[in-house]
This record gives C-alpha cells, structure tokens and sequence, in this order.
C-alpha cells in the first residue's frame, strides 16, 4: 500500500521518484526533452532540405501569383524566358503528375499527407540516417509539402515551368515536382548501390 501511495504522489509531482523502486520506469524528465532532440538532430539535413524546398516552392508560386493571371498558358500571355524553349506560365492543377486523375485533389492531398505520415514512421527501414538517403528524403518531403500546401489552399497545385521542344510541350511542372522527381531517383539509385 505504501508503494502504491508512493508512485500515485509522484505522478501528480507531490514526491521524487529517484531512489524508490515503485517509481514508474523510464528515463527522468529532464532528460526526455533532450533525447527527442538528439532524435530530431539524427534528421537535420532532411530537415533543412525539406523546409528549404518548401520555402523555395511557395515563394516561386508566390511570385507567379502576384505576376501572371490563373489560366496563362503559352505566349503571348506568358513570360518568356528563352524564346520558343522556356516561359513562365500559370496553370492551376487539380491532379497528379502530367496531370493525371484531374479533379481528384482532395484524393491526392490525404494521400499525400498519409505518406509524410508513412515516411516518418517507417523512418529506421528507409535508411533515413544514411547522409544519402536524407538528401533524397529532403527533396522528396518538401516537394510533397509544397503540392500538399497548395492543394489545401487553393484546391489545386499551381505549375509554371513550361519548356517546349520544338512541336512538344513538356508538361508544366513547378518545383515541388522538381525536388520529387530528384528526391525519387536519388534513392532509387542509392537502393541499387546498397541493396538491403
């Protein structure tokens, strides 16, 4: 009974649990803070790349925004960067890569939520620790966030890189999508190099 009174006054903070073996077990809570962090500097460069991506994405979409009309598609509304190759243009997208499943954003944003999630619970089997994988991961995180953010926003994922080559038109992308598509084959290649 005393053991018991004991460990019920030390989880309300009446009396100290070091020394008394009815104490609940675990680091102190001192420490606890500091070893989610140590936990969270493991992650820094996937961190710090992911936030950048994601800082760079909004601010580029940003800037679309507050200088061409939704809808300009092509010239002469667009911004021409290098003549019949490269403009700026602004395309809302309320669907995947080159546009697949268009009018499914609400989809593709819980689905893009739900792998975040994934990604950080799956953390240990990924490799995240590996400086490479971290890398790849950065890229991938803030490109998902960037297209997360918009479609929560907006309704859609704002594009405006538009290249064409020659009679082809590259699908319009932004750089979100960029820092995807690098951050995949990143770690694709990474796998093949160091196969599990």
């Amino acid at each position: 009974m005393k053991d018991e009174l004991w460990l019920a006054l030390a989880v309300m903070g009446g009396v100290p649990t070091e020394g008394n073996p009815a104490a609940a077990p675990g680091p102190p809570a001192s420490r606890r803070p500091k070893a989610f962090l140590e936990r969270l500097l493991a992650y820094r460069l996937l961190l710090l790349l992911a936030v950048a991506v994601l800082a760079l994405d909004q601010a580029s979409k940003l800037w679309i925004f507050n200088h061409l009309e939704l809808g300009t598609y092509g010239p002469p509304g667009a911004i021409t960067v290098v003549p019949g190759f490269f403009y700026l243009v602004h395309v809302g997208n309320t669907g995947a890569a080159w546009s697949l499943f268009s009018g499914r954003s609400a989809v593709l944003a819980v689905l893009a939520g739900a792998t975040l999630v994934a990604i950080g619970i799956w953390r240990g089997p990924l490799g995240l620790r590996h400086r490479t994988v971290q890398v790849a991961f950065g890229l991938l995180c803030g490109g998902i966030a960037g297209n997360l953010l918009d479609r929560i926003v907006h309704g859609y994922v704002t594009d405006f890189l538009d290249f064409h080559f020659g009679t082809y038109v590259y699908p319009t992308f932004n750089l979100a999508d960029s820092g995807i598509c690098v951050g995949t084959v990143l770690y694709v290649i990474h796998s093949l190099r160091h196969p599990a």
